[in-house]
């Protein structure tokens, strides 16, 4: 990439978050109820299907009301994305399923009930070691099914460590900066000595939890995080 396409790239991305940021401001905030696993939410903020550098995990999956989160959580991701644009360049993130506009039940998932829940698809990069989006399609269960072993290999794809924590730790400064918490990462505990020798793993393993139980489900093709924004008890 040249550096004008990414200037023209970063320019764009400023466009569409000032586009999608100027929609969202005229819907009324959200409140949520309860917890992430027992509770609910009003007036949801829906994610917008892309960006410059990210893309929602399916179509599909976007139409049927299923990336909605709280307002807060709505402008913290949306902002480390254009950090990110910035930070690292040429890489691209998929982000996977968050919840329902009102919250509630979210099958398969135990949590994601009050629209402070985001799963993230690991990125990768493939054998020439370019940024890539992890594939999703009906057939991998839109990127659930995909295993990757203990090296972070998937066929000839890759886990981008680095990216990963830097992903993380823009989202928990960005979060920060606008009155959010990070309360837990959850991702497969097997999985996260990659993450130890990354150049911003220092300081985030004293900033944000990360969960070292093995969760119900395996968290390898994607790491689940969960933000704390003051909500009201639920009745």
């Amino acid at each position: 990439m040249t550096d004008a396409e990414y200037l023209i790239r970063v320019f764009c991305a400023s466009i569409l978050l000032a586009m999608a940021c100027g929609t969202a401001m005229a819907q009324e905030r959200s409140t949520c109820f309860g917890t992430t696993s027992d509770g609910s939410l009003e007036n949801g903020w829906k994610l917008p299907l892309n960006g410059a550098n990210f893309t929602a995990y399916s179509i599909i999956g976007s139409m049927a009301g299923r990336t909605y989160v709280h307002s807060d959580v709505y402008e913290v991701l949306l902002n480390s994305y254009q950090v990110l644009a910035s930070s690292i360049p040429g890489k691209v993130f998929v982000y996977g399923e968050t919840g329902k506009k009102d919250g509630g039940s979210f099958e398969p998932h135990k949590t994601h009930r009050n629209g402070l829940s985001v799963d993230f698809m690991v990125p990768v990069v493939d054998k020439s070691g370019h940024s890539v989006p992890l594939p999703t399609n009906v057939l991998n269960k839109w990127g659930y099914g995909i295993e990757f072993d203990a090296s972070g290999q998937y066929k000839d794809l890759t886990i981008d460590a680095e990216s990963m924590v830097e992903h993380l730790y823009q989202l928990h400064r960005t979060a920060e900066e606008q009155g959010v918490r990070i309360w837990r990462v959850i991702f497969a505990p097997e999985l996260q000595p990659l993450l130890h020798s990354t150049t911003r793993w220092p300081y985030l393993r004293e900033k944000v939890e990360f969960s070292e139980r093995r969760s119900w489900v395996r968290h390898d093709e994607h790491y689940h995080v969960d933000f704390i924004v003051p909500c009201t008890a639920s009745d």
